[in-house]
């Protein structure tokens, strides 16, 4: 394998967007594929120098180490879903990190996108949306309100949005971002005739702030906690029988839903949905002082949006995990990734009284297609789409591709019994 890290610095320097993510970036990187070695000197997110190995003892701030054959699938043209993006190596255990993490994870964008200037031929340009005629406006069919309510015993302030009319259809966004995830579904017509679509941004997410005294706390999301908390929205807005669709952390709480609540639901569908993940990183870099919060937090989730995304999705799908509150994404993961273990649930789950509809993107590295298999595998009657050419975030990354696998599934599920 030709690997030109050579032509990084000039790469790098033709490539304006990275030193938005590599300003104050200055490391010795250790960088070795396979058999080959090359020490790189960064300097402000530029590369200065690159020295070609074998090298005896060398001195480095970072290291990375990465399979020959791994990074060799990384750098396709168009690689495939697994192994697109560093940490999905991490997760395959193909990638080390090495040395002071921290820098890795502090300019995780910058690592990720100079490296993906090893693939061959130029990035493509991202594509420009179409113009706005000057002076045109356009105000959109979803309006938006606040909820002064009792949560678990304490009173809170939500933030609700919501268009359409019809059956209801509740929907749960991800960790760390909120529910301007799904603006695209709230302005298609061709599900708001139908279905009353609504979101809400969990406390501590969004425009939903923390609780008062949430200075003195940790926040720690939890199954019962995050149960209680969808049950006592429908309570609240006064929903009747709903359909609950979630994605992430929502496509996982509502097999909790189906198993604990099927007779006040009319169905569950879960995006990127599956009974467990664990870990595949140190959750510790999400929440420290040396790092910014909002910028590893869309490093760690950019990977997980497919590769073909349209550029605006995928952006504005990072921008929204961005804008997280401290120690937000983290709390979220102590459910996805810890204590939110629901495989031993999935056998209570009776699809007869509670429609279960999973739908994984391929590029989903973090809730693996063959997670959401396994997971509907011991729901009998749960069905399954795995989506090609989507990721981890559907409704925002790319709703359009996503639209032609959730209609029909939204379709049977308001369905008159």
């Amino acid at each position: 394998m030709d690997l030109p890290v050579e032509h990084l610095p000039a790469r790098v320097a033709a490539t304006p967007g990275l030193a938005r993510w590599g300003r104050d970036l200055d490391a010795e990187l250790l960088l070795e594929v396979g058999e080959r070695a090359w020490l790189l000197s960064l300097r402000d997110g530029q590369v200065t120098a690159v020295r070609a190995g074998p090298f005896v003892m060398p001195r480095f701030t970072l290291a990375l180490r990465i399979g020959a054959e791994a990074f060799a699938r990384f750098l396709a043209p168009v690689p495939e879903p697994g192994w697109h993006d560093l940490l999905a190596l991490r997760r395959h255990g193909a990638l080390s990190v090495e040395g002071d993490t921290a820098v890795f994870f502090a300019h995780l964008l910058w690592f990720k996108g100079a490296l993906a200037l090893l693939r061959e031929g130029a990035p493509a340009a991202p594509t420009a949306p179409p113009p706005v005629p000057s002076g045109s406006v356009t105000v959109e069919p979803i309006t938006g309100r606040y909820l002064r309510m009792d949560i678990a015993g304490r009173p809170h302030r939500v933030y609700v949005e919501e268009a359409g009319e019809g059956v209801p259809l509740l929907l749960l966004h991800t960790a760390g971002s909120d529910g301007r995830q799904w603006r695209d579904l709230l302005n298609d017509a061709d599900i708001t005739r139908r279905f009353r679509c609504i979101t809400f941004d969990m406390p501590w997410h969004g425009k939903s702030s923390p609780p008062a005294g949430w200075q003195e706390e940790t926040y720690r999301l939890t199954t019962a906690g995050y149960t209680g908390l969808v049950m006592t929205m429908i309570r609240a807005l006064g929903l009747d029988r709903p359909i609950v669709m979630g994605c992430s952390i929502g496509g996982r709480i509502v097999l909790d839903l189906a198993a604990e609540q099927a007779e006040a639901l009319r169905g569950v569908i879960g995006l990127q949905g599956s009974a467990f993940t664990g870990r595949y990183y140190d959750l510790s870099v999400l929440h420290h002082p040396r790092i910014h919060g909002g910028e590893v937090c869309s490093g760690i989730v950019s990977g997980l949006v497919s590769p073909t995304a349209p550029a605006t999705g995928k952006w504005e799908t990072l921008w929204h995990y961005m804008q997280g509150g401290p120690g937000v994404f983290r709390g979220d993961l102590h459910f996805y990734s810890e204590e939110g273990d629901l495989r031993p649930k999935l056998s209570r789950i009776d699809t007869r009284r509670c429609p279960v509809a999973l739908l994984t993107g391929e590029y989903d590295y973090s809730c693996r297609p063959e997670d959401t298999l396994a997971t509907a595998a011991a729901i009998p009657g749960a069905t399954t789409t795995i989506m090609k050419g989507l990721g981890h975030f559907p409704m925002s990354e790319d709703f359009a591709a996503l639209k032609p696998h959730l209609l029909p599934v939204l379709e049977a599920m308001a369905a008159p019994a």
